[in-house]
């Protein structure tokens, strides 16, 4: 947890300050006013859209209602906007543009729904009525802490969400339809889209890894794709991250599944030293700038991470081995990238297509027609492309 921002506020007549904590990288707040159980949610809505944050000293139950009324305000269309002009609207929209809008509208949201701010003590506790204990929750998002720091409650709330994901863990199907839990640390992106991974199940085993040879799992994250593999019976897997909470999640999880002896986690920026039989990424698919912490998993700048791992893949690939990679085309969808660029870049890196695994996706928004990208999403498709060297 990085503490070198300061936030200052007056208060009681006095000028006040803490640690200001933001995992989306947010400035402190200039202008803050405190704010109790009277605001309204009105007042609320009016001071955020404004700029002005609210340090919030009531009851801890009535910040979340309040939280929870900006949200309605925030998602509310605009009363000047019929449905059948939203609809033309959305018609004449490229895909490319849609995308755009959605995402300058979520980063409007995120900053309104993020100004309500509360103090948290250094052991984590929260003064305020009504607050649930949050002691564990944060000491696992932050760590421990020798200073009292302020959050925006909608971050608090998502560490919160994060903490009880780890304790229940997010089921995952594995092979002879048996379940394995994968408990996800907060900022580490959850398996909650089981598609891909119902395609790493599919995918027929390189002869080569039956010879007795290794796999990686490039980009680990919860280590999900390498417990796959374990229980594929692949019998030597390094698994690479350079996240430390995704490398302490990984750990966590490999040991909980006992599966220690087959799989060996490293910190590296993509590939560990040496060669393996088969190297698996699943790396994030859309080619934009992330605006939040678990955004880094689902957002990937200029395709760094995808190019680095074809660049990378020849030199790291034993002979008759194969890379897989699981990409999404929903960036072809929307605009952000073309396929001919995606073959483009496997055919520099020396590679070949031999064999492509397509499945649709099954999470709830490829069905949602009220999501601002529905028109891309129920096109989408998730595609295990297997690739050797040329």
């Amino acid at each position: 947890m990085t503490q070198s921002a300061t936030l200052q506020w007056e208060e009681g007549g006095q000028i006040c300050s803490a640690h200001w904590h933001s995992e989306n990288g947010i400035v402190p707040h200039k202008k803050i006013q405190i704010a109790d159980d009277t605001l309204t949610a009105d007042i609320a809505y009016r001071l955020a859209c404004e700029g002005t944050a609210m340090l919030y000293r009531g009851d801890f139950q009535n910040a979340r209602q309040l939280l929870q009324a900006l949200v309605r305000r925030v998602d509310k269309p605009s009363k000047k906007s019929t449905r059948a002009d939203r609809v033309t609207k959305e018609k004449t929209k490229s895909p490319l543009d849609a995308f755009n809008l959605h995402r300058l509208a979520q980063s409007q949201r995120a900053r309104i729904l993020g100004m309500i701010l509360i103090q948290v003590n250094a052991d984590h506790s929260i003064s305020l009525r009504r607050a649930p204990d949050v002691a564990q929750a944060c000491l696992e998002a932050y760590g421990a802490q020798e200073n009292a720091y302020v959050i925006s409650l909608r971050e608090l709330l998502g560490v919160i969400s994060a903490h009880e994901w780890r304790k229940t863990g997010v089921q995952v199907l594995t092979r002879d339809d048996e379940e394995v839990r994968i408990h996800p640390h907060y900022g580490v992106f959850s398996p909650v889209r089981s598609e891909y991974i119902s395609l790493v199940l599919k995918a027929p085993i390189p002869q080569a890894i039956k010879d007795g040879s290794i796999a990686f799992d490039i980009g680990t994250g919860t280590g999900v794709l390498a417990v796959i593999m374990a229980l594929r019976d692949i019998q030597k897997i390094i698994a690479t991250d350079l996240s430390d909470r995704a490398i302490a999640c990984a750990k966590e999880n490999i040991d909980h599944l006992g599966l220690n002896s087959q799989i060996e986690i490293q910190k590296a920026n993509l590939f560990p030293d040496g060669k393996a039989a088969l190297i698996v990424c699943n790396p994030p698919w859309l080619p934009a700038r992330p605006s939040s912490l678990l955004e880094h998993a689902v957002y990937d700048p200029e395709s760094q991470m995808l190019k680095g791992f074809l660049s990378g893949l020849k030199d790291h690939l034993l002979p008759n081995g194969e890379g897989w990679l699981i990409l999404s085309d929903l960036a072809e969808q929307v605009g952000l990238r073309t396929r001919e660029e995606l073959l483009n870049w496997i055919e520099k890196a020396g590679l070949k297509v031999i064999a492509r695994l397509d499945t649709k996706p099954t999470h709830n928004k490829a069905f949602d027609k009220e999501d601002a990208l529905h028109a891309a999403r129920s096109k989408e498709v998730t595609s295990l492309w297997r690739l050797t060297q040329k």
